[in-house]
């Protein structure tokens, strides 16, 4: 099927409709069961585009995408899966089905790096609904029309979001707060629109939320990032969407106010980017002015080949955009299925890197984005007879500590921050030395002089950068 052949009208699939897709019958038995069983558990959704673009059927179930898109049984421990199992396609009884789901989600560590106790931006005392504010520079708000996305991807650390977990869901409806805290805040010069996906919205909404940000007592605010899966789940949006256009005009927009308007694409794999309406979407996103970085997490059973991502890199320079980030898959969700040691990680980092020019080597990784900030495995290195693994902050909760240098005893079977202890006998790393700072309580005031306070019923909800 041709790029101009595809279906022009987006057709999402969810557990209750995946069975009206044509691929549903290719698909073994065994397969269908597991997309059926732990979709109770982990959001599951895809669109036609995937389908047909794509997942090479005759891979299946190895083919990277479709892992990237699909549930399967592995994702739970075998007693959980058969518990599971038996609650959904025996018993059927939706209650106890709800009850069971819910622990095991509890149990995934739904929102990691302190997202929920740390991030969250107070005023009065009361938490901020839709946003976070980690560092200092940037601010994350979450729309509350943004909150789902073309396709979700199996390991998405921001799954919460999408299953009725209300109580731990992060969306704001209008700007009214966003804008006065960022009166306040002159430190700010990042604004990240994220969620779910924001660019799910038709641009008449997402203008909405972005032009109030264009104000002049806003000037502080330089960069207007979007952060989508849509470059790869659904390039339509920026070619043949009924508004494509009009998202273009609003790049615009953003761009000729004097702001760098900023697509934070997240690539997976480079066979999102071998299409020949991913590379037009590309093409079309820079052709605004605006900026496209392309990040993603390493994953195993779906991206440990440093050959993708250096075609990955490669192709996206040639386009226009720019790599920028190389994660480490987080700490939720079904991470004992996705997770790599680290001292892997960083051998394909090295590989894949070694494979690019120096264009692509805008790259940062692999990078963990823990509770402390963002902290990337520079290397492993023997230092003094003994063996470690190099490390650095790109970001950081303390400004003081981005750059610094620091060292954790080298570990063949670390996969996270949280496994590591630190090098040459120190009982603590640099940054966990003293008592955190007490939090400050920021009081805004409207036009009026009234005092802003949070939507009623608001509790602690937060997501992390």
């Amino acid at each position: 099927m041709t790029a101009d052949a595809m279906p022009v009208k987006f057709k999402p699939y969810t557990r209750q409709t995946i069975k009206q897709a044509r691929q549903w019958e290719w698909m073994p038995e065994e397969l269908r069961e597991a997309t059926q069983v732990v979709s109770h558990v982990l959001p599951f959704r895809t669109n036609e585009y995937v389908l047909d673009q794509l997942i090479d059927w005759n891979k299946v179930p190895d083919d990277p995408i479709y892992r990237l898109v699909f549930p399967h049984r592995d994702m739970l421990p075998p007693e959980e899966y058969a518990h599971l199992r038996d609650l959904v396609l025996v018993k059927k009884d939706d209650a106890a089905i709800a009850k069971y789901v819910h622990g095991i989600r509890m149990r995934m560590n739904p929102h990691p790096a302190g997202q929920m106790t740390h991030n969250v931006p107070r005023v009065n005392d009361a938490p901020l609904k839709g946003l976070q504010h980690k560092y200092k520079e940037t601010v994350l708000f979450f729309p509350s029309a943004g909150q789902t996305c073309h396709a979700y991807c199996t390991f998405c650390f921001r799954w919460p979001q999408f299953v009725g977990m209300d109580d731990m869901k992060f969306d704001a409806r209008e700007t009214t707060q966003l804008a006065a805290y960022l009166r306040e805040h002159k430190e700010v010069t990042d604004v990240l629109i994220t969620g779910g996906d924001p660019l799910i919205m038709n641009t008449r909404s997402l203008a909405e939320f972005i032009e109030p940000l264009l104000a002049p007592d806003l000037a502080h605010i330089q960069n207007i990032r979007i952060g989508t899966k849509s470059v790869a789940y659904w390039p339509q949006r920026f070619v043949s969407d009924k508004d494509s256009d009009d998202l273009l005009r609003l790049f615009e927009r953003v761009v000729a106010s004097g702001k760098n308007m900023a697509i934070m694409g997240h690539y997976n794999h480079a066979v999102e980017l071998r299409q020949e309406i991913a590379q037009k979407a590309v093409k079309r996103i820079v052709g605004t002015g605006a900026t496209l970085r392309m990040q993603g997490p390493l994953i195993r059973h779906i991206n440990e080949d440093p050959k993708s991502w250096a075609e990955l890199w490669t192709t996206g320079v040639r386009l226009g955009a720019i790599p920028y980030y190389m994660f480490v898959e987080r700490d939720t969700g079904p991470r004992e299925y996705f997770q790599l040691p680290l001292a892997r990680a960083h051998e394909i980092f090295q590989q894949a890197y070694q494979m690019v020019s120096g264009l692509s080597r805008t790259v940062r990784g692999p990078s963990m984005s823990a509770f402390p900030g963002k902290v990337v495995i520079d290397g492993v290195a023997t230092i003094a007879g003994e063996k470690v693994f190099a490390l650095q902050f790109l970001q950081a909760r303390n400004a003081d500590w981005v750059r610094k240098p620091f060292y954790a005893k080298y570990d063949p079977d670390a996969t996270w921050m949280d496994d590591l202890v630190p090098a040459f006998g120190k009982d603590k790393f640099f940054f966990e030395e003293g008592e955190p700072a007490p939090r400050k309580i920021i009081r805004l005031a409207t036009a009026r002089g009234e005092a802003v306070l949070p939507p009623s019923g608001c509790g602690s909800h937060s997501n992390a950068a």
